[in-house]
């Protein structure tokens, strides 16, 4: 039959693939008959198991017979599966220059095809990812995840599985490389749903070992070990050596913050040795990082200094000045080349205009009177936009002061501090007029701003619950802890925020209550963009305090929470991230209310 697609080969021979044995055979059966497809085919196959096996140097020679092959039959489709499995293997290998090579040419050739077959397609998708790999190298993250996502649109279009576990697993990559952990934990678990669904040993070695490496960033060693353990075995069987290294380094990192550090010892440099054997640079440089660290653990600075430096050296192998500059020219060139012809495409479409424009003349004027026109409207829809948003910031300031100076919190904070005056109890009248006198100058002052620090923020709130808990016969237990790791000083928040969510707290949440009465204030760093703020209480709930305000005869609108959602909504514009609100009712083993809690996520980026 002698069958010339990759598509036909690959249906024939899909069971005989995995034996490299029967494919050895049929490739010198091949070369007999001259059927060279066949032939090209089968070194390929065999091709991309050695390189799955870590044996690099015999699998170039493969791809490059069967590249070789497929040029002389003149086949696109075997040539651009061998110049895309060289790129493959020549990443592996971290030789970036020569992989973008092979890469680049795959694309270029595949791109040309005019109705592309599923497998011209897949390979497109192939040297998507690969350039995706490219970014990823460069650093340049958002780019590296804008290629990925392109890649998972076609492979959800050919409903690849593997191809969707791959490109899962590659924007998890950026995303943990980002510093986004959460995000990356999806999307490692995207990949593994898949890999589970295609049995596929590799990629859950590969699924699990990333994220256990997402608990170890995370301080979480013993979760990281419950999937690491179960890998070491399997991930010897398979033979990739690209992955196993990593394994059981991860192994020895997560041994290292348990405090086991003969284990953890053992088997780091076991994984340092597995990578210097196959002479994989990256996990060499990666193992002598995490022995530094381990050395350093110990104490023992001098060895770990050792250590730093030998994995400094390879990191400079890696990133040599040649590569990178070899990678930006090639990217510059591209995106040159891309810009040139869209300069070309868009002067035709010049000269078609200026020809036209010649013809009529009152065509030209006519539109510019009317983009004129339009222009001046817009600007003056904008300004009227602008003008009303000032305005509605204005009152949103203005109401807010209302309702932090609101005249029954006035009459009522005196009224306790003349309670304090007519008991003759001196000092503790003079302690909270200079309380309240600060209080109201913090107010007027924080007014007059749209942001304070939440330094600042703190110590308002904090006068200003030393003021309420008058009236609670200081009964209120009332705590801020901040996070040593935030600097209060530094982060701007709206000010008077969080007075309404205090006020709220106290006589929708605590002033019903009898018993102890808590309210405690949090302050944790969410992410590298937010600022958690936390306050937490005790009271009726939320439930018991609505069905309260029903059965009151005098029933008053609390508007202070919402006009604070609002402001924060508008502050929020000044930042790249949102803010977020999120009101929790926490509940007993029993199912009874136990308080409240409300988070606020405060943008710092």
């Amino acid at each position: 039959m002698n069958p010339k697609s990759y598509l036909s080969l690959d249906t024939e021979l899909k069971s005989e693939k995995r034996d490299t044995t029967l494919l050895r055979y049929f490739a010198d059966l091949c070369e007999k008959e001259n059927y060279l497809e066949g032939q090209s085919y089968a070194l390929d196959q065999i091709g991309a198991k050695y390189r799955n096996i870590s044996k690099f140097k015999l699998a170039v020679d493969l791809h490059e017979k069967a590249l070789e092959l497929a040029e002389e039959a003149n086949n696109t489709e075997l040539k651009v599966r061998a110049l895309n499995m060289l790129g493959v293997v020549y990443r592996r290998t971290d030789a970036i220059k020569t992989a973008l090579d092979y890469n680049q040419k795959a694309l270029e050739l595949a791109e040309e095809v005019e109705n592309p077959s599923h497998h011209i397609k897949r390979n497109i998708n192939v040297s998507l990812n690969c350039i995706g790999n490219l970014y990823q190298t460069l650093e340049q993250y958002d780019l590296a995840i804008i290629q990925f996502k392109r890649a998972l649109k076609f492979e959800e279009e050919l409903g690849n599985k593997l191809g969707l576990a791959i490109n899962y697993q590659n924007i998890g990559n950026c995303l943990e490389l980002k510093d986004d952990l959460e995000g990356a934990m999806e999307n490692y678990r995207k990949s593994l749903v898949y890999n589970e669904e295609i049995n596929s040993d590799y990629g859950k070695i590969i699924c699990k070992n990333s994220l256990a490496q997402i608990y170890l960033k995370q301080d979480m060693p013993y979760a990281a070990l419950v999937l690491l353990e179960p890998l070491l075995e399997p991930s010897r069987t398979i033979g990739d050596y690209f992955i196993t290294p990593l394994v059981f380094i991860n192994t020895g990192w997560a041994h290292t913050e348990l405090g086991n550090y003969d284990k953890a010892q053992n088997f780091i440099i076991e994984g340092l040795e597995m990578a210097q054997t196959h002479n994989i640079p990256s996990n060499i440089l990666y193992a002598y990082q995490k022995l530094s660290d381990f050395e350093e653990t110990r104490g023992n600075y001098k060895v770990a200094y050792e250590y730093y430096k030998k994995a400094d050296e390879y990191d400079e192998e890696i990133s040599s000045a040649t590569n990178f500059r070899y990678m930006n020219d090639i990217i510059v060139r591209y995106e040159a080349d891309k810009k040139n012809n869209q300069i070309s495409v868009l002067a035709k479409e010049n000269e078609i205009v200026r020809l036209r424009l010649r013809k009529n003349q009152t065509t030209l004027l006519v539109s510019a009177l009317i983009v004129g026109l339009i222009s001046s409207i817009l600007y003056i829809l904008y300004r009227q936009y602008q003008s009303k948003n000032e305005k509605r910031v204005l009152t949103l300031e203005q109401s807010m002061l209302r309702s932090q100076m609101n005249p029954h919190f006035l009459f009522n904070s005196l009224n306790s501090i003349k309670l304090y005056i007519i008991n003759n109890e001196q000092k503790n009248a003079v302690h909270y007029l200079n309380k309240f006198s600060k209080l109201i100058r913090k107010i007027l002052e924080a007014s007059s701003v749209k942001e304070i620090t939440l330094a600042e923020e703190l110590e308002t709130v904090e006068l200003y619950m030393n003021i309420e808990n008058i009236r609670f016969s200081n009964e209120i237990d009332f705590k801020i802890s901040v996070d040593k790791s935030i600097n209060p000083d530094s982060i701007k928040v709206p000010s008077l925020a969080l007075q309404p969510f205090l006020e709220n707290s106290l006589w929708h949440g605590l002033s019903p209550k009898e018993g102890e009465k808590i309210i405690h204030l949090n302050v944790k760093k969410k992410n590298q963009s937010h600022v958690s703020i936390e306050i937490v209480d005790n009271g009726v709930g939320r439930g018991v305090a609505q069905t309260n305000k029903e059965n009151r005869v005098l029933k008053r609108k609390s508007v202070g929470i919402r006009i604070t959602k609002e402001r924060l909504a508008n502050f929020s514009k000044d930042y790249q991230n949102s803010f977020e609100v999120d009101l929790v009712d926490l509940f007993d083993e029993n199912g009874t209310p136990r308080g409240t809690k409300v988070i606020l996520d405060i943008p710092t980026v």
